[in-house]
Protein backbone atom coordinates (compact mmCIF):
# COMPACT_ATOMS: atom_id res chain seq x y z
CA UNK A 1 0.00 0.00 0.00
CA UNK A 2 1.80 3.14 -1.35
CA UNK A 3 0.88 7.13 -0.55
CA UNK A 4 2.58 8.22 -3.59
CA UNK A 5 4.26 12.00 -3.62
CA UNK A 6 6.77 13.63 -5.28
CA UNK A 7 10.00 11.64 -4.10
CA UNK A 8 12.99 14.33 -2.29
CA UNK A 9 16.45 15.06 -4.37
CA UNK A 10 18.23 13.56 -1.29
CA UNK A 11 16.67 10.71 0.85
CA UNK A 12 15.95 11.96 4.68
CA UNK A 13 16.18 9.38 7.52
CA UNK A 14 13.26 8.65 10.13
CA UNK A 15 13.07 7.56 13.50
CA UNK A 16 10.11 6.00 14.28
CA UNK A 17 10.24 7.72 18.17
CA UNK A 18 6.52 8.79 18.36
CA UNK A 19 4.42 5.50 19.65
CA UNK A 20 1.66 4.22 17.64
CA UNK A 21 -1.93 5.02 19.05
CA UNK A 22 -4.13 2.68 20.69
CA UNK A 23 -5.94 0.45 18.32
CA UNK A 24 -8.89 1.12 17.32
CA UNK A 25 -11.64 -0.98 17.36
CA UNK A 26 -15.15 -1.49 15.52
CA UNK A 27 -17.87 -0.61 18.80
CA UNK A 28 -21.01 -1.38 16.27
CA UNK A 29 -22.61 -4.62 15.25
CA UNK A 30 -22.45 -6.29 12.40
CA UNK A 31 -25.11 -4.59 9.67
CA UNK A 32 -26.04 -6.39 6.15
CA UNK A 33 -24.59 -4.95 3.34
CA UNK A 34 -26.44 -2.48 1.08
CA UNK A 35 -26.16 -5.28 -1.80
CA UNK A 36 -27.09 -7.77 0.28
CA UNK A 37 -30.39 -6.04 1.07
CA UNK A 38 -31.36 -5.22 -2.05
CA UNK A 39 -30.85 -8.57 -3.39
CA UNK A 40 -33.01 -9.99 -0.69
CA UNK A 41 -36.02 -7.94 -1.27
CA UNK A 42 -35.74 -8.90 -4.88
CA UNK A 43 -35.92 -11.99 -4.55
CA UNK A 44 -38.86 -11.95 -1.79
CA UNK A 45 -40.59 -10.35 -4.33
CA UNK A 46 -39.85 -12.67 -7.33
CA UNK A 47 -40.93 -15.72 -4.58
CA UNK A 48 -43.90 -13.77 -3.73
CA UNK A 49 -45.27 -13.56 -7.47
CA UNK A 50 -44.14 -16.97 -8.11
CA UNK A 51 -46.63 -18.07 -5.58
CA UNK A 52 -49.34 -15.83 -5.91
CA UNK A 53 -49.02 -16.30 -10.37
CA UNK A 54 -48.73 -20.12 -9.84
CA UNK A 55 -45.24 -20.02 -11.55
CA UNK A 56 -42.59 -22.58 -9.73
CA UNK A 57 -40.38 -21.66 -12.19
CA UNK A 58 -40.18 -17.90 -11.17
CA UNK A 59 -40.93 -18.82 -7.70
CA UNK A 60 -37.46 -20.90 -7.51
CA UNK A 61 -35.53 -17.96 -8.77
CA UNK A 62 -36.21 -16.16 -5.85
CA UNK A 63 -35.86 -19.08 -3.43
CA UNK A 64 -32.79 -19.90 -4.03
CA UNK A 65 -30.98 -16.43 -3.87
CA UNK A 66 -33.28 -15.82 -0.27
CA UNK A 67 -32.03 -19.00 1.22
CA UNK A 68 -28.31 -18.42 0.40
CA UNK A 69 -28.52 -14.44 1.58
CA UNK A 70 -30.12 -16.09 5.05
CA UNK A 71 -27.89 -18.16 5.38
CA UNK A 72 -24.85 -15.69 4.66
CA UNK A 73 -26.29 -13.29 7.48
CA UNK A 74 -27.16 -15.86 9.86
CA UNK A 75 -23.17 -17.23 9.94
CA UNK A 76 -22.00 -13.13 10.15
CA UNK A 77 -19.56 -12.28 12.95
CA UNK A 78 -20.54 -10.89 16.26
CA UNK A 79 -16.84 -9.76 17.31
CA UNK A 80 -15.32 -6.56 16.37
CA UNK A 81 -12.74 -5.06 13.91
CA UNK A 82 -9.38 -3.96 15.22
CA UNK A 83 -6.49 -1.91 13.61
CA UNK A 84 -3.24 -0.70 14.60
CA UNK A 85 -0.12 0.82 13.35
CA UNK A 86 3.09 -0.53 13.96
CA UNK A 87 6.66 0.22 12.67
CA UNK A 88 7.87 -0.87 9.68
CA UNK A 89 10.34 -3.65 8.53
CA UNK A 90 13.44 -1.42 7.90
CA UNK A 91 16.04 -0.65 10.45
CA UNK A 92 15.20 2.81 11.91
CA UNK A 93 18.74 3.51 12.13
CA UNK A 94 19.28 3.33 8.03
CA UNK A 95 18.67 5.68 5.37
CA UNK A 96 15.35 5.40 4.14
CA UNK A 97 15.43 4.66 0.14
CA UNK A 98 14.07 7.48 -2.40
CA UNK A 99 12.70 9.00 0.40
CA UNK A 100 10.01 7.14 1.59
CA UNK A 101 8.55 6.61 5.15
CA UNK A 102 7.93 2.76 5.62
CA UNK A 103 4.81 1.96 8.47
CA UNK A 104 2.81 -1.56 9.39
CA UNK A 105 -0.76 -1.62 9.54
CA UNK A 106 -1.98 -4.54 11.84
CA UNK A 107 -5.71 -5.94 11.28
CA UNK A 108 -7.32 -8.36 13.74
CA UNK A 109 -10.40 -9.55 14.08
CA UNK A 110 -13.83 -12.14 13.01
CA UNK A 111 -13.61 -10.25 9.39
CA UNK A 112 -13.20 -11.90 6.22
CA UNK A 113 -12.57 -8.96 4.18
CA UNK A 114 -11.10 -5.54 5.65
CA UNK A 115 -11.99 -2.05 3.33
CA UNK A 116 -8.58 -0.43 4.51
CA UNK A 117 -9.00 3.42 3.72
CA UNK A 118 -5.41 5.45 3.94
CA UNK A 119 -5.26 9.33 4.17
CA UNK A 120 -2.01 11.55 4.95
CA UNK A 121 -1.96 15.23 5.80
CA UNK A 122 -5.77 15.50 4.68
CA UNK A 123 -4.95 14.08 1.16
CA UNK A 124 -6.38 11.06 -0.28
CA UNK A 125 -4.36 8.16 0.06
CA UNK A 126 -4.90 4.55 -1.21
CA UNK A 127 -8.29 2.29 -0.62
CA UNK A 128 -8.09 -1.62 -0.88
CA UNK A 129 -10.00 -4.36 0.30
CA UNK A 130 -7.81 -7.30 1.12
CA UNK A 131 -8.23 -10.49 2.65
CA UNK A 132 -8.04 -10.70 6.79
CA UNK A 133 -8.96 -13.95 7.87
CA UNK A 134 -6.83 -14.69 10.88
CA UNK A 135 -5.07 -10.92 10.85
CA UNK A 136 -3.08 -9.48 8.38
CA UNK A 137 -0.23 -7.20 8.07
CA UNK A 138 -0.65 -4.55 5.48
CA UNK A 139 3.06 -2.77 4.78
CA UNK A 140 2.14 1.16 4.32
CA UNK A 141 4.68 3.39 2.28
CA UNK A 142 4.78 6.99 2.07
CA UNK A 143 6.98 9.59 0.09
CA UNK A 144 8.45 12.76 2.08
CA UNK A 145 10.61 16.03 1.05
CA UNK A 146 9.94 17.17 4.34
CA UNK A 147 11.44 16.94 7.45
CA UNK A 148 10.72 16.90 11.13
CA UNK A 149 7.63 15.51 13.41
CA UNK A 150 4.87 14.57 10.55
CA UNK A 151 2.03 11.90 9.74
CA UNK A 152 3.21 8.74 7.58
CA UNK A 153 -0.41 7.29 7.11
CA UNK A 154 -3.87 7.52 9.27
CA UNK A 155 -6.18 4.86 8.44
CA UNK A 156 -9.86 3.19 8.80
CA UNK A 157 -10.54 -0.71 8.49
CA UNK A 158 -14.50 -1.57 7.50
CA UNK A 159 -15.08 -4.80 8.24
CA UNK A 160 -16.60 -7.18 5.60
CA UNK A 161 -18.32 -10.59 6.55
CA UNK A 162 -18.82 -13.71 4.29
CA UNK A 163 -19.75 -13.32 0.73
CA UNK A 164 -19.93 -9.55 1.29
CA UNK A 165 -23.51 -9.71 2.82
CA UNK A 166 -22.77 -8.09 6.12
CA UNK A 167 -20.41 -4.97 7.01
CA UNK A 168 -18.86 -3.76 10.01
CA UNK A 169 -18.77 -0.21 11.70
CA UNK A 170 -15.25 1.37 10.33
CA UNK A 171 -12.85 1.67 12.82
CA UNK A 172 -12.08 4.91 14.65
CA UNK A 173 -9.09 6.17 12.39
CA UNK A 174 -5.56 4.85 13.71
CA UNK A 175 -2.40 7.03 12.80
CA UNK A 176 1.06 7.33 12.65
CA UNK A 177 3.85 9.71 13.26
CA UNK A 178 7.80 9.87 12.98
CA UNK A 179 10.43 12.05 13.20
CA UNK A 180 11.99 12.64 9.61
CA UNK A 181 15.57 13.78 10.43
CA UNK A 182 17.20 15.86 7.74
CA UNK A 183 19.89 14.60 5.38
CA UNK A 184 23.31 15.92 4.55
CA UNK A 185 24.86 16.97 2.04
CA UNK A 186 28.71 16.37 1.06
CA UNK A 187 30.53 19.56 2.06
CA UNK A 188 34.19 20.50 0.84
CA UNK A 189 36.59 23.06 2.64
CA UNK A 190 35.24 24.75 4.82
CA UNK A 191 35.81 28.40 6.79
CA UNK A 192 37.00 28.62 9.87
CA UNK A 193 36.65 31.31 12.94
CA UNK A 194 39.36 34.29 13.05
CA UNK A 195 40.37 32.89 16.04
CA UNK A 196 41.21 28.56 17.41
CA UNK A 197 41.01 27.66 20.27
CA UNK A 198 42.55 25.04 22.53
CA UNK A 199 46.01 22.97 22.61
CA UNK A 200 44.75 20.48 20.31
CA UNK A 201 42.94 20.17 17.15
CA UNK A 202 43.03 19.45 13.45
CA UNK A 203 43.90 23.17 12.44
CA UNK A 204 47.49 24.53 12.45
CA UNK A 205 47.56 27.93 14.60
CA UNK A 206 50.48 30.71 14.71
CA UNK A 207 50.93 29.73 18.49
CA UNK A 208 53.97 28.16 19.09
CA UNK A 209 53.37 24.30 20.11
CA UNK A 210 53.74 20.71 18.84
CA UNK A 211 51.70 18.95 16.56
CA UNK A 212 52.02 21.57 13.27
CA UNK A 213 54.30 22.72 10.34
CA UNK A 214 57.50 23.82 11.12
CA UNK A 215 57.63 27.73 12.78
CA UNK A 216 61.21 28.44 12.74
CA UNK A 217 64.85 26.86 13.98
CA UNK A 218 65.93 28.73 16.83
CA UNK A 219 69.17 28.51 19.33
CA UNK A 220 68.18 26.27 21.62
CA UNK A 221 66.94 28.27 25.57
CA UNK A 222 66.16 26.38 28.89
CA UNK A 223 63.09 24.87 28.73
CA UNK A 224 63.18 23.25 24.69
CA UNK A 225 63.65 19.60 25.05
CA UNK A 226 66.64 17.85 23.48
CA UNK A 227 64.56 15.75 21.08
CA UNK A 228 63.54 18.69 19.44
CA UNK A 229 67.49 19.30 18.17
CA UNK A 230 68.31 19.55 14.88
CA UNK A 231 71.84 18.27 14.43
CA UNK A 232 72.61 19.17 10.71
CA UNK A 233 71.29 22.68 11.19
CA UNK A 234 73.84 22.75 14.06
CA UNK A 235 76.45 21.21 12.55
CA UNK A 236 76.33 23.87 9.65
CA UNK A 237 76.02 26.83 12.41
CA UNK A 238 77.78 25.59 14.76
CA UNK A 239 80.90 23.30 14.22
CA UNK A 240 82.23 23.22 17.78
CA UNK A 241 78.93 22.22 19.12
CA UNK A 242 79.28 25.31 21.13
CA UNK A 243 74.96 26.32 20.42
CA UNK A 244 72.59 23.99 19.88
CA UNK A 245 69.23 24.82 17.38
CA UNK A 246 66.12 23.40 17.80
CA UNK A 247 63.37 23.17 15.77
CA UNK A 248 59.87 25.10 16.76
CA UNK A 249 56.57 24.04 15.21
CA UNK A 250 53.54 25.43 15.53
CA UNK A 251 50.38 24.61 17.61
CA UNK A 252 47.31 22.76 16.89
CA UNK A 253 43.82 23.50 17.85
CA UNK A 254 39.94 23.66 17.18
CA UNK A 255 37.19 25.29 15.64
CA UNK A 256 34.05 26.31 17.59
CA UNK A 257 31.10 26.77 15.17
CA UNK A 258 27.91 27.72 16.60
CA UNK A 259 24.98 27.32 13.81
CA UNK A 260 21.78 29.56 14.32
CA UNK A 261 18.72 28.75 12.68
CA UNK A 262 15.97 31.56 12.25
CA UNK A 263 12.46 29.37 13.15
CA UNK A 264 10.80 31.95 12.92
CA UNK A 265 9.81 31.48 8.79
CA UNK A 266 8.60 28.20 7.04
CA UNK A 267 7.81 29.40 3.49
CA UNK A 268 7.67 27.29 0.42
CA UNK A 269 8.04 28.33 -3.05
CA UNK A 270 4.66 29.79 -3.71
CA UNK A 271 4.36 33.20 -2.27
CA UNK A 272 0.67 33.08 -1.67
CA UNK A 273 1.17 30.59 0.97
CA UNK A 274 3.33 32.89 2.59
CA UNK A 275 0.54 34.54 4.98
CA UNK A 276 -0.18 31.47 6.36
CA UNK A 277 -3.98 31.02 5.46
CA UNK A 278 -3.16 28.16 3.18
CA UNK A 279 -0.32 25.48 4.19
CA UNK A 280 2.63 25.17 1.35
CA UNK A 281 1.85 21.51 -0.78
CA UNK A 282 3.24 18.52 0.81
CA UNK A 283 5.88 18.07 -2.16
CA UNK A 284 7.42 21.31 -2.04
CA UNK A 285 10.54 21.56 0.17
CA UNK A 286 9.92 24.63 2.99
CA UNK A 287 12.64 27.05 3.76
CA UNK A 288 12.92 25.49 7.41
CA UNK A 289 13.57 22.27 5.66
CA UNK A 290 16.32 23.51 3.79
CA UNK A 291 18.05 25.09 6.91
CA UNK A 292 17.68 21.94 8.91
CA UNK A 293 19.32 20.04 5.63
CA UNK A 294 22.30 22.99 5.60
CA UNK A 295 23.01 22.86 9.13
CA UNK A 296 22.76 19.49 9.66
CA UNK A 297 25.51 19.38 6.27
CA UNK A 298 28.10 21.67 8.28
CA UNK A 299 27.72 20.20 12.00
CA UNK A 300 28.88 17.00 10.06
CA UNK A 301 31.41 18.51 7.87
CA UNK A 302 33.13 20.23 10.92
CA UNK A 303 32.57 17.03 13.34
CA UNK A 304 33.90 14.73 10.98
CA UNK A 305 37.41 17.67 10.86
CA UNK A 306 37.67 17.16 14.41
CA UNK A 307 35.87 20.77 15.56
CA UNK A 308 33.20 21.67 18.27
CA UNK A 309 29.68 22.24 17.05
CA UNK A 310 26.58 23.52 19.49
CA UNK A 311 23.13 25.01 17.76
CA UNK A 312 21.11 27.88 18.76
CA UNK A 313 17.74 29.38 17.08
CA UNK A 314 16.36 32.79 16.77
CA UNK A 315 12.86 31.80 16.99
CA UNK A 316 12.53 30.21 20.31
CA UNK A 317 14.10 31.16 23.63
CA UNK A 318 15.35 27.80 24.52
CA UNK A 319 18.42 26.39 25.68
CA UNK A 320 21.01 25.98 23.30
CA UNK A 321 22.81 22.62 22.17
CA UNK A 322 26.12 23.58 23.43
CA UNK A 323 29.69 23.31 21.07
CA UNK A 324 30.58 19.80 21.70
CA UNK A 325 32.26 17.16 19.16
CA UNK A 326 31.79 13.15 18.20
CA UNK A 327 29.35 11.31 16.82
CA UNK A 328 26.67 11.24 19.67
CA UNK A 329 27.11 15.51 18.82
CA UNK A 330 25.57 15.16 15.66
CA UNK A 331 22.71 12.83 16.56
CA UNK A 332 22.12 15.82 18.85
CA UNK A 333 22.11 18.44 16.73
CA UNK A 334 19.89 16.78 14.02
CA UNK A 335 17.38 15.78 16.38
CA UNK A 336 17.09 19.01 17.93
CA UNK A 337 17.00 20.10 14.28
CA UNK A 338 14.26 18.32 13.56
CA UNK A 339 12.04 19.79 16.14
CA UNK A 340 12.55 23.62 15.27
CA UNK A 341 9.28 24.69 13.87
CA UNK A 342 7.43 27.83 14.41
CA UNK A 343 6.53 28.27 17.83
CA UNK A 344 3.97 31.41 17.71
CA UNK A 345 4.99 34.76 17.52
CA UNK A 346 8.58 35.18 18.81
CA UNK A 347 9.21 37.78 21.30
CA UNK A 348 11.53 40.21 20.45
CA UNK A 349 14.99 40.16 21.76
CA UNK A 350 17.09 43.02 23.37
CA UNK A 351 19.95 41.74 22.58
CA UNK A 352 21.52 38.55 20.55
CA UNK A 353 22.19 35.25 22.08
CA UNK A 354 25.60 34.66 23.83
CA UNK A 355 28.44 32.60 21.99
CA UNK A 356 31.74 31.22 22.78
CA UNK A 357 34.74 33.84 22.05
CA UNK A 358 36.42 33.33 18.60
CA UNK A 359 33.53 31.31 17.19
CA UNK A 360 32.42 31.26 13.70
CA UNK A 361 28.75 32.07 13.40
CA UNK A 362 26.54 30.51 10.57
CA UNK A 363 23.53 31.70 10.25
CA UNK A 364 20.55 30.00 8.78
CA UNK A 365 17.20 32.07 7.28
CA UNK A 366 14.90 34.04 4.59
CA UNK A 367 15.84 37.26 5.68
CA UNK A 368 12.80 38.77 4.95
CA UNK A 369 12.48 40.76 8.27
CA UNK A 370 15.67 43.07 9.95
CA UNK A 371 15.84 41.01 13.12
CA UNK A 372 18.33 38.05 12.08
CA UNK A 373 19.90 40.44 9.69
CA UNK A 374 20.87 43.02 13.25
CA UNK A 375 21.44 39.91 15.12
CA UNK A 376 24.21 38.51 12.67
CA UNK A 377 25.95 42.39 12.25
CA UNK A 378 26.15 42.60 15.57
CA UNK A 379 28.00 39.41 15.87
CA UNK A 380 30.28 40.90 13.70
CA UNK A 381 30.79 43.71 15.48
CA UNK A 382 31.60 41.80 18.14
CA UNK A 383 34.48 40.40 16.66
CA UNK A 384 33.24 36.98 15.74
CA UNK A 385 33.21 35.80 11.73
CA UNK A 386 29.90 35.91 10.71
CA UNK A 387 28.57 33.63 7.39
CA UNK A 388 24.87 34.03 6.67
CA UNK A 389 23.46 31.50 4.92
CA UNK A 390 19.99 32.33 2.55
CA UNK A 391 17.47 29.11 2.88
CA UNK A 392 14.88 31.10 0.89
CA UNK A 393 13.25 28.58 -1.96
CA UNK A 394 13.03 29.30 -5.54
CA UNK A 395 9.93 31.36 -5.90
CA UNK A 396 7.42 30.29 -8.22
CA UNK A 397 5.66 33.62 -9.62
CA UNK A 398 3.58 31.83 -12.31
CA UNK A 399 0.11 32.12 -11.89
CA UNK A 400 0.25 35.41 -9.86
CA UNK A 401 -1.76 38.01 -10.24
CA UNK A 402 -0.58 41.81 -11.25
CA UNK A 403 -0.87 42.93 -7.34
CA UNK A 404 0.68 39.88 -5.99
CA UNK A 405 3.41 40.46 -8.37
CA UNK A 406 4.28 44.18 -7.31
CA UNK A 407 4.38 43.30 -3.37
CA UNK A 408 6.64 40.03 -4.72
CA UNK A 409 8.97 42.61 -6.67
CA UNK A 410 9.04 45.26 -3.76
CA UNK A 411 9.75 42.66 -1.03
CA UNK A 412 12.06 41.11 -3.30
CA UNK A 413 14.12 44.78 -3.60
CA UNK A 414 13.74 45.33 0.25
CA UNK A 415 15.59 41.56 1.41
CA UNK A 416 18.56 42.14 -1.24
CA UNK A 417 19.02 45.67 -0.02
CA UNK A 418 19.29 44.02 3.07
CA UNK A 419 21.48 41.20 2.46
CA UNK A 420 23.59 43.55 0.49
CA UNK A 421 24.47 46.09 3.70
CA UNK A 422 25.05 42.73 5.18
CA UNK A 423 28.06 42.42 2.84
CA UNK A 424 29.28 45.67 3.49
CA UNK A 425 28.89 45.25 7.15
CA UNK A 426 31.63 42.15 6.25
CA UNK A 427 29.11 39.50 6.88
CA UNK A 428 29.32 37.01 4.50
CA UNK A 429 27.07 35.82 2.28
CA UNK A 430 26.06 31.92 0.83
CA UNK A 431 22.94 30.70 -0.91
CA UNK A 432 22.12 27.54 -0.36
CA UNK A 433 19.88 27.08 -3.57
CA UNK A 434 23.28 27.52 -5.56
CA UNK A 435 26.00 24.98 -5.13
CA UNK A 436 27.05 26.13 -1.45
CA UNK A 437 29.95 23.76 -1.23
CA UNK A 438 31.43 25.79 -3.91
CA UNK A 439 30.49 29.16 -2.02
CA UNK A 440 31.60 27.38 1.14
CA UNK A 441 34.87 26.95 -0.64
CA UNK A 442 35.48 29.73 -1.90
CA UNK A 443 34.92 31.43 1.31
CA UNK A 444 37.75 28.85 3.06
CA UNK A 445 40.21 30.19 0.54
CA UNK A 446 39.80 33.69 0.59
CA UNK A 447 40.33 33.95 4.31
CA UNK A 448 43.85 31.58 4.07
CA UNK A 449 44.77 34.48 1.23
CA UNK A 450 44.75 37.15 4.08
CA UNK A 451 47.82 37.38 6.22
CA UNK A 452 46.87 35.62 8.94
CA UNK A 453 43.61 35.19 8.82
CA UNK A 454 41.77 32.13 10.64
CA UNK A 455 44.27 32.01 12.79
CA UNK A 456 45.32 33.96 16.34
CA UNK A 457 47.88 36.24 15.96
Amino acid sequence: MSLPEAPPARPPTWVPDVPAEDPGAATGPWTPALAATCASAACLVLLVLGVLAARPDVAVLGAAPLVLAVRALRARPTGAVQARFEAGDDDPGAPSRAGRLHATLVLDGPARWGLVTTTRQGRAGAEVLVRAVGGRRLPVVASTVRTGPQEIAAADVQGVGPDGASVAEPTPAVTRSTVVLPSTTPLLDLPLPQRLRGLTGPHESRRPGEGGGLRDVHPWVPGDRLRRIDWRVTARRSPDLSELYVRREHAQAEAVVVLVVDSRDDLGPDPRTWRGSVAPRPQDATSLDRARQAAASLARAYLERGDRVGLDDLGVRRRPVPPGGGRRQLDRIRHALALTAPEGEPAARLRPPRLPSGALVVVFSTFLDEESAQVAARWRTAGHRVVAVDVLPRVRAAGLYDRERLALRMMTLTREDRMAELVDQDVELVTWRDEPAVALRVLARRAQRRAGAGVPR
